[in-house]
């Protein structure tokens, strides 16, 4: 039995993490972190990269190591009721309602939106992109053949040589000194803290509890078979990818602080990236750029489209079929996309600090999960106490003109001044401990009533 990967394997595996976790949508939250965070930029950038880079790791490492067979059967310790719903939540999310239509408006306003005439029809224009966009993306989804390992082989090394470009050209000619770029927002008390829940944005920590049983499934099929032999791989493989992963999000927040000196911090981080990328590269460099997003997004809408449409088919077997799940997904991602970039962030905030507490502690406890024997009293009172701190954190996110509307605007104030941790947006953490603790308790002294 093989124990470890040859270097032709671990390499094979870090392209295929990456590939996996890092599309076009990352790039614009480092960009628009550093216009935000400006001379606090590394403890900000430290604080994103645990979520948007550690996380994700070690969910794929939780797969491996607790032996389930994907995010189902890894909730289930939880209770099937519970995985059922936390599963077509988190597909919804990484998918139709929030990735998904990400993709189509990330395309549209890094590309088509800056060459278009002032004062035109925007709305119009986007809804116009997005029906071309989603028409193509089903199109492959039905059809998926080779399509996603072409682009993959040909776009991503294209993608990171042109974003190279325009990180070093940037870098060479800064429009400011990062150590003279004023703070901003949240940044300027709490970096870190800011920035780790800016990692949220990502999504990689949910799409590894997503997507990482198919890296599991890769290294047992090149032969290791050992549970902690197969965490073991992907943690080492993984180190390269987080290691770039890790040095673009650097590059890129830095490019971001420096190009306050040129422009103004931008509504999102995909204005601003066309904007940088116009400044130094012109208008064929614009056209470029946006070329590689839109193809980077829409092979990115093709893996979500067919990796969605085969969990709800799977999940719910009497149901519709793959193609009706497909065309289903299509059209609501169609519909979401339409509500605009800066819209599609705003409300995936909430639905992400209720996901990732959740998310967070399911990985951990099932990193961990041999020292407990997998107790689900564990894993029970740990995720109920999180479910109740994280609707807390869910609804402190919410729009300020909803909160007004519900009148939980009042109340919430008072709490956020009360609660510890609720300004930082992490008051889920200390229900979470309370709940593990309660957990190992009753797992200990069952053990000695047993004894």
């Amino acid at each position: 039995m093989k124990q470890k990967l040859s270097g032709r394997d671990y390499t094979y595996v870090a392209s295929m993490l990456f590939g996996m976790f890092f599309g076009a949508g990352n790039l614009i939250f480092p960009v628009h972190m550093g216009q935000m965070a400006g001379a606090n930029i590394w403890p900000a950038v430290i604080g994103f990269c645990v979520t948007g880079v550690g996380l994700p790791l070690l969910g794929v490492a939780a797969l491996g190591i607790s032996r389930s067979g994907g995010l189902f059967e890894l909730g289930s310790r939880v209770g099937k009721p519970y995985s059922m719903f936390f599963t077509c939540l988190l597909y919804l999310t990484i998918g139709p309602f929030f990735a998904i239509p990400r993709c189509a408006t990330t395309s549209f306003t890094v590309g088509l939106e800056q060459v278009l005439p002032q004062g035109g029809n925007t709305r119009l224009y986007l809804l116009a992109f997005s029906a071309a966009f989603f028409a193509a993306a089903l199109f492959f989804s039905l059809r998926p053949g080779k399509i996603l390992v072409w682009v993959g082989k040909v776009l991503n090394p294209c993608f990171l040589l042109f974003l190279g470009i325009l990180v070093i050209v940037a870098m060479l000619r800064p429009g400011a000194a990062v150590g003279a770029v004023v703070p901003e927002g949240a940044y300027a008390a709490q970096p870190f803290f800011t920035g780790f829940l800016e990692g949220y944005n990502t999504m990689d920590a949910l799409a590894s509890l997503a997507f990482g049983i198919v890296v599991v499934q890769v290294i047992r099929g090149l032969g290791v078979t050992e549970p902690d032999a197969v965490a073991g791989s992907t943690v080492r493989a993984g180190i390269f990818s987080c290691l770039l992963m890790a040095a673009i999000y650097v590059a890129v927040t830095v490019v971001g602080v420096q190009s306050r000196g040129l422009f103004e911090t931008s509504e999102n981080g995909g204005i601003a990236l066309a904007q940088i990328a116009q400044h130094y590269l012109g208008s064929v460099g614009l056209l470029i750029l946006a070329a590689t997003v839109t193809l980077a997004c829409l092979k990115t809408s093709v893996g979500l489209i067919t990796s969605c449409a085969e969990t709800f088919t799977g999940l719910f077997p009497k149901g519709p079929t793959y193609r009706v799940w497909a065309v289903i997904f299509s059209l609501v991602s169609l519909l979401f996309a339409n509500f605009g970039l800066s819209s599609i962030i705003g409300y995936s905030v909430p639905v992400l600090m209720f996901l990732y507490p959740l998310a967070i502690t399911l990985i951990v406890l099932s990193l961990f999960g041999k020292f407990f024997a997998y107790d689900r009293a564990v894993f029970v009172w740990t995720t109920a106490l999180t479910l109740a701190g994280a609707l807390y954190d869910f609804a402190a996110a919410l729009p300020a003109p909803l909160l007004a509307t519900c009148r939980l605007d009042g109340v919430l104030a008072m709490l956020r001044e009360t609660l510890p941790l609720a300004k930082l947006g992490l008051f889920w953490v200390l229900p979470a401990l309370l709940g593990l603790v309660i957990g190992l308790v009753l797992h200990f002294v069952r053990g000695k009533a047993n004894d």
